[in-house]
């Protein structure tokens, strides 16, 4: 595939540049956002079973990650404060080492069924406080540490990007054969896929298998 390379004819390079192409911010734009959780705020964290995590390293890298649980598995600590539970993953633990050079965070929270969302951004540290950890236990199994959010800003994201993508209508799903496993797609990328149909249905077997175990 040739690389793409932007004619530099059209670049936007400033923020003049970019605002001469949009009509001005309409007013309840800018007012609608807070530095304190509302309780409307409030409800829909204890609705979302999903976020994403957006965070950079020291050189400005940036990274997103998504963050699932049962509904309301971010505890509210108080009006300008989250804890986010770590669970078991591949453990490369990107957001993890980037809040440890960077503490600025952005979450998104989504709820299933709901075409807005709620944006949060701050400032975020890390803690292994048992108390705190032992009452985000799910399956007997605590997290080994948390993600604690200090709110800066925190405001709802209309619904125009859901309604554009149909995210949640039954009609737009797609079916998840039309790909490779996750798997197979990993081991053709790097080391190379097995031909062999059975071995393929082993490793995904595999897959899930390790799921199970390691899901808490």
């Amino acid at each position: 595939m040739q690389t793409f390379t932007p004619d530099p004819d059209f670049a936007i390079t400033d923020e003049n540049g970019l605002r001469g192409l949009f009509p001005p911010t309409h007013d309840l734009a800018l007012k609608k956002c807070q530095t304190t959780l509302s309780h409307h705020a409030q409800e829909f964290i204890q609705r979302s079973p999903f976020l994403c995590i957006g965070t950079q390293n020291a050189n400005g890298k940036a990274d997103v990650s998504p963050r699932g649980d049962p509904a309301g598995f971010v505890r509210i600590l108080d009006d300008r404060t989250l804890a986010i539970p770590d669970r078991p993953g591949n453990n490369r633990l990107d957001t993890l080492s980037n809040l440890l050079s960077n503490p600025n965070v952005g979450l998104l929270f989504i709820v299933p069924g709901f075409d807005d969302t709620l944006r949060v951004n701050g400032r975020a540290a890390l803690t292994t406080e048992p108390e705190l950890l032992n009452s985000m236990t799910v399956n007997d199994r605590a997290p080994k540490l948390a993600i604690i959010v200090h709110i800066e800003e925190i405001f709802f994201h209309c619904a125009k990007a859901f309604r554009r993508s149909h995210l949640w209508s039954a009609d737009h799903l797609q079916d998840r054969k039309a790909m490779p496993s996750l798997v197979e797609i990993i081991l053709d990328e790097t080391t190379g896929a097995p031909q062999d149909a059975a071995e393929k249905r082993k490793l995904d077997d595999d897959l899930e298998e390790e799921y199970r175990r390691t899901l808490y």
